[in-house]
């Protein structure tokens, strides 16, 4: 007896779509992060086939609907002072591209973790009275960062809201805790045993999270359960903070695009 050949309209568009050649996209740059042109909800289509069948956004998560578009996050903020000039954009699902250019090498080392393992596209260009210390561009750099997701969650629908990750870095292990409640919080339990890494001073960690903090609205726990090392460390920390903010920021599918709070609402008061 001859098996009739199994056949799938499904798998065959899929197959074909695989079988056509793909144009190389260009090589990252960090003097070009791809912003969508339009800010606050242009639609951006699934980034593959395979992730549009089962219902995953651009940054991996799932999306919040069951159309096959999925509109980005985007948060940009302005932030002039006597003491900085800074200018911040990011995109909730993004690719993990960092432009990062804030005087303050380390930071920029850092925010680049911020971007790469929160698959978010972050971009901050920043001058400062860096001659005097970093202290005014690290906070208000932090502040910016803040308000930008802030605007970027909207009114947060549909979102996991709570994160939760620890990551280690050699003899070091951070684990961060954070709910986007809207009520800023900030415990922060790190010992960082030198008063600098390079020329960045080490007290100014805590005050960027801190910033942070008060202008995004979010409860976060840092704790350090590990470490010798300054630079890991801190390095743990962002880590930690980019995985924890990617998964509360990533889309629950069971909540059918409501509001994750039993209040129905989530807000700064």
């Amino acid at each position: 007896m001859t098996t009739a050949p199994f056949f799938s309209p499904s798998l065959s568009r899929l197959y074909s779509a695989r079988a056509t050649p793909a144009s190389k996209s260009p090589a990252r740059s960090k003097a070009a992060v791809a912003f969508p042109a339009r800010p606050y909800g242009p639609s951006l289509r699934p980034r593959s086939l395979v992730m549009a069948a089962a219902g995953v956004g651009g940054n991996g998560s799932p999306v919040a609907s069951d159309d096959s578009t999925v509109s980005s996050r985007l948060g940009e903020v302005k932030r002039v002072t006597k003491e900085t000039n800074v200018h911040v954009k990011i995109n909730l699902d993004g690719t993990g591209v960092a432009d990062c250019s804030t005087g303050i090498p380390f930071l920029d080392h850092m925010l680049d973790q911020l971007a790469s393992h929160g698959l978010f596209d972050v971009y901050v260009n920043a001058t400062g009275d860096t001659h005097i210390d970093d202290h005014h561009s690290n906070e208000d750099i932090a502040l910016a960062i803040g308000t930008a997701l802030l605007q970027a969650l909207g009114d947060r629908k549909g979102i996991n809201r709570f994160g939760h990750f620890t990551a280690p870095l050699d003899e070091a292990a951070v684990e961060v805790i954070l709910d986007l409640s809207g009520r800023p919080h900030l415990s922060c339990g790190l010992s960082i045993p030198t008063a600098r890494v390079g020329t960045y001073d080490t007290q100014l960690v805590e005050h960027f999270f801190q910033s942070l903090v008060n202008t995004s609205g979010m409860t976060l726990h840092i704790r350090q359960l590990a470490g010798n090392n300054s630079h890991h460390i801190i390095e743990a920390t962002f880590k930690a903070f980019a995985r924890a903010l990617r998964q509360a920021t990533e889309y629950d599918l069971r909540r059918h695009g409501t509001i994750p709070s039993s209040k129905g609402v989530l807000s700064r008061s």
